[in-house]
């Protein structure tokens, strides 16, 4: 048996999602060979970080072995991912080698519906437990088994898109395995309170692209607040982006020197910091518009506010449920109102909101998520895992 986990991206934000689960599977010495692949040197690193460094690691790196490829690559990447996908092409004889793949993303079932490797079982991991729409269309339903985080991606994976219940295991938040007892700061500790301001990449959903830099104009204007700029990790990545699931391009443009030079906002377009949690654990309220990482900030309830800028009719549409968690504001011009009583808001009831839609997207118990996610993919596997037996006396974890 050999199970493999892959690491094919840009960007590393999706290697704290399922490498805690190659570890823990490692540490408990199956009846199997568990490879971790990765497409590119920045992945490799990033994997040799948060595994601590750990002596013989088994790391392999692949990446584009046909000149066309690498010719493609150069041409068309400032653009469009075009050696995510055709890294699968180039590396198809080790994926024939392997008999279980463990993704966080979907580009990976190419590997089936167009490659033809029938034998190959794919597990989803998903990364991020959000509400878009793009994380319940159909193609979740091709994957051999998914692991969710809490019934909340659970149920909506069987309603709207067909995955059968049986394929799917409840495993908690692996990520969470990785948070730090005590984030770092990234502004003076003075006071004065932090906003996170984290604007999604898809181009129909962020506010950045009709909002963003009004958002920045406002802080510089009022240094009594600090701001982390830390949107999308692919927000900047690219000269364009572009929305997957519904179809638009636009541009990020280029920082200016007023935001990049004010004394009281962080600015981060990607660094390893924007995937670690560190900012969401750090800030006191969160800014944002369609991303996930709202969830990971609601790991420490606290206040909330949304951006609606291109005037989403959103409150009985599920793939917004996330903006129940505070206050939604359609311009900049009520930003300042937003910021003075968010406290207030959040303790007259989002703060209930919040509790009730974190326990509903997280089933965390005392038990580590890593080792019940490991365990979920050993019995997918059939393998048999003793060190990784369930411990009944491992409790809920109440929400704080």
């Amino acid at each position: 048996m050999r199970i493999c986990f892959l690491f094919n991206h840009d960007q590393v934000h999706q290697v704290a999602h399922s490498l805690p689960i190659a570890l823990a599977m490692l540490d408990a010495h199956l009846d199997a060979e568990i490879v971790i692949a990765t497409s590119n040197a920045r992945l490799t690193a990033e994997v040799t970080r948060l595994s601590g460094g750990r002596p013989g690691l088994p790391v392999v790196e692949l990446g584009l072995t046909r000149k066309s490829s690498r010719l493609a690559h150069q041409v068309l990447e400032r653009l469009v991912p075009a050696g995510k996908l055709l890294f699968y092409r180039d590396n198809l004889e080790f994926f024939r080698s392997i008999d279980v793949l463990v993704v966080a993303e979907k580009t990976s079932l190419i590997l089936k519906t167009q490659f033809g490797l029938d034998h190959l079982k794919i597990v989803h991991t998903r990364h991020g437990a959000g509400d878009r729409a793009v994380g319940f269309d159909p193609a979740s339903a091709l994957f051999d088994h998914v692991l969710v985080s809490g019934p909340k991606i659970r149920e909506r994976l069987i309603s709207d898109t067909g995955v059968k219940p049986e394929a799917i295991s409840v495993v908690g938040y692996p990520k969470f395995d990785l948070a730090s007892a005590a984030p770092v700061r990234p502004l003076p500790n003075d006071g004065r309170p932090l906003v996170l301001y984290n604007p999604h990449v898809s181009p129909h959903l962020s506010s950045w692209f009709t909002a963003g830099r009004q958002v920045l104009d406002w802080f510089v204007d009022h240094p009594e607040y600090q701001l982390i700029f830390a949107p999308h990790v692919m927000l900047f990545e690219r000269p364009f982006t572009i929305s997957v699931d519904k179809l638009r391009i636009d541009r990020p443009g280029r920082m200016e020197a007023r935001h990049l030079n004010a004394p009281n906002i962080h600015i981060d377009l990607g660094s390893r910091a924007s995937t670690t949690m560190a900012y969401t654990q750090a800030a006191d309220i969160y800014l944002g518009d369609a991303s996930s990482q709202v969830y990971e900030f609601l790991l420490r309830s606290r206040p909330c506010i949304f951006l609606n800028p291109q005037g989403h009719d959103w409150q009985d549409d599920k793939n917004f449920n996330h903006w129940n968690l505070g206050r939604v504001i359609t311009g900049v011009d009520q930003l300042g109102s937003a910021l003075e009583t968010a406290s207030a808001d959040h303790a007259d009831g989002y703060r209930h909101v919040q509790r009730e839609q974190f326990e509903n997207s997280f089933d965390l118990t005392e038990e580590p998520s890593a080792r019940r996610a490991a365990r979920a993919v050993a019995t997918f596997a059939g393998l048999t895992a003793p060190l990784l037996q369930p411990i009944a006396e491992f409790a809920r974890v109440a929400y704080g």
